[in-house]
């Protein structure tokens, strides 16, 4: 067996494409032993991949959007399309079969402000006819700030990726009424991506006929399936069996995973009129400057 190094921005069932590589065994059938670690702001993605310590992270396309506003050669590129739907979930204090996004307006709302999350919330609510200022927006920190926040009382709406939404549906205290997903449409929004180098290499090569496997299998699959396979691996020790499996089922029905894991140029597309509208990048920077293909 040889070693896969492994990075995550953020961990969560969204990422389930690539949580499968590992937890269904479809990297081992390659040959590889996998390690999987999360980013923090002192050990990064872009740092471990130029030392040669990770070989491959998810991430997002969007992360090199800033090396390009400086006119930079970008050499960590994205090569394999994890999502293509935006994986966050509006969440309100009681069920709400008729929501409509409008409803957001006057009300505080606990928003995830991570650069890309941040920026599809509020082309979301563009193309929904709401102004994001019209919303009283509270920045309560990171993911388990928002979430402590919300389950203290503060705030009527929550934005969240799952599984958090769903255990707080679970536990009785938020419900999910809106996916930003659906309200954005397709897009390029999570990535896996690697030094060009490294993509030349013939691990690079086993890992994508795995990864293939893996989104074959997640798309088909029964969620309960899945989520069992998940949880005995160790991946989500805190989260109930059903809420992982409600929120794996989420997302095959939003439509996140697709069968071909080429990031497509009309997906690219989409996310450069996301960051523009956002005034995050000042121009359409060229697909291939931070795309390529196995």
């Amino acid at each position: 067996m040889s070693q896969i190094n492994i990075m995550a921005l953020r961990h969560s069932a969204f990422y389930s494409p690539l949580l499968m590589t590992m937890a269904g065994g479809f990297l081992k059938d390659e040959g590889l032993e996998p390690s999987y670690v999360l980013s923090t702001p002192d050990n990064t993605v872009v740092d471990n991949i130029n030392r040669g310590s990770c070989h491959l992270a998810q991430s997002a396309v969007a992360t090199s959007f800033e090396a390009l506003e400086r006119g930079e050669t970008v050499d960590i590129v994205h090569f394999a399309q994890i999502n293509s739907r935006d994986g966050f979930f509006i969440a309100a204090r009681e069920p709400d079969a008729d929501f409509s996004w409008n409803k957001l307006v006057g009300k505080k709302v606990l928003v995830d402000h991570f650069f890309q999350p941040l920026a599809m919330l509020k082309y979301a609510l563009y193309k929904q006819g709401v102004d994001f200022n019209s919303i009283e927006v509270v920045d309560a920190g990171d993911v388990d700030a928002i979430d402590r926040a919300f389950r203290n009382g503060e705030a009527d709406y929550v934005h969240q990726q799952g599984p958090a939404p769903q255990q707080l549906e679970h536990d009785g205290i938020g419900y999910v009424v809106a996916a930003v997903g659906d309200a954005v449409g397709p897009v390029a929004f999570s990535s896996l991506c690697a030094s060009r180098d490294w993509l030349k290499t013939d691990m690079a090569q086993a890992f994508m006929r795995a990864y293939k496997k893996s989104l074959d299998y997640v798309i088909n699959a029964p969620a309960a399936e899945i989520a069992r396979r998940e949880f005995a691996y160790g991946f989500f020790p805190d989260i109930d069996l059903s809420v992982l499996r409600s929120t794996i089922e989420g997302y095959q029905q939003l439509g996140c995973w697709q069968s071909d894991p080429i990031i497509s140029r009309s997906a690219y597309d989409n996310l450069i009129d996301v960051f523009l509208f956002n005034g995050r990048i000042s121009q359409r920077h060229d697909y291939d400057e931070a795309i390529v293909s196995l």
